[in-house]
């Protein structure tokens, strides 16, 4: 098979060596819009090539958009308009709810597999690629009524030998979902780290005793703005909801801690340690 990846930085690189370390395909082709990614994806051997979309797709089976959101849907309709029966689109975004609507009515959306693996790192571009980065992780698989039998199950087949564990869902659903569990979790680091780098205006030292716990927390954000600024606002209201709860949780904390509350401090954080549920 040949495969065309739209965006060879993080996510569409990573799928690229993953597929070729797999012999998935024996072929990637790249599309990217920066040239010097271009350049640094080919030189890496994350891709053959790289060429436009329109040339890409005349020898592929599969095309990737790996790209930012609010690029996606545009996208997704170009490739669409040229799809043939022979070919599948999918992308890898972790917004469903625009995209899905966007190509609802296109006449090939039977074409198109809507796709987020629920992976990726505080880094970007072509040099963050791995091989290895998708395996253990879940795969989201929006309106897999939508798709056609055949797309469907190559996509499937694809997840599968990635080792990638599916579920399904709607758009909506989906789009909740992940602003729970992934962009609250962003948005919240790039806060913290905000506050911190204010802080450290007053203070020369702080950022000299930062431990283990502070990095972790704060890892996320270092993640790319021209990808997550597309993602807050394409999830705006989900986002909202959930910084909505957040900053109750967080005035909550703060009343107990100044009203010297210790057993309620003590069993709200017992509560939170139920996350262990959820997290291994």
């Amino acid at each position: 098979m040949i495969a065309t990846v739209v965006g060879t930085g993080l996510i569409g690189g990573s799928l690229a060596l993953s597929l070729k370390k797999l012999g998935i395909a024996e072929q990637i082709i790249g599309v990217e819009s920066n040239s010097e990614n271009a350049d640094i994806a080919v030189e890496l051997g994350l891709v053959e090539e790289t060429t436009t979309l329109e040339k890409a797709m005349e020898r592929s089976t599969l095309i990737v958009l790996a790209i930012p959101v609010n690029a996606i849907p545009m996208v997704a309709v170009k490739a669409l308009n040229r799809v043939t029966d022979r070919q599948v689109v999918i992308d890898m975004g972790s917004t469903k709810g625009e995209l899905c609507e966007v190509i609802s009515q296109h006449p090939r959306r039977s074409r198109f597999v809507a796709t987020h693996p629920m992976w990726g790192t505080e880094y970007s571009g072509p040099r963050a690629a791995v091989d290895d980065g998708f395996s253990g992780r879940t795969v989201v698989i929006c309106e897999k009524e939508r798709s056609a039998p055949d797309a469907l199950q190559m996509v499937e087949d694809m997840y599968r030998a990635l080792e990638m564990p599916i579920k399904y869902m709607e758009a909506e659903e989906h789009d909740v979902h992940a602003a729970y569990v992934s962009h609250i979790s962003h948005i919240t680091s790039f806060a913290l780290a905000l506050t911190v780098l204010e802080k450290e205006l007053e203070e020369d030292h702080i950022l000299d005793l930062a431990g283990g716990g502070f990095e972790s927390t704060v890892r996320l954000a270092k993640s790319s703005p021209a990808m997550w600024t597309p993602i807050f606002m394409q999830n705006k209201y989900n986002v909202l909801d959930v910084l909505r709860e957040h900053i109750h949780q967080l005035q909550v904390l703060r009343r107990m801690i100044e009203k010297d509350d210790v057993a309620g401090l003590t069993k709200a954080m017992q509560k939170a340690n139920e996350i262990r549920r959820i997290i291994h």
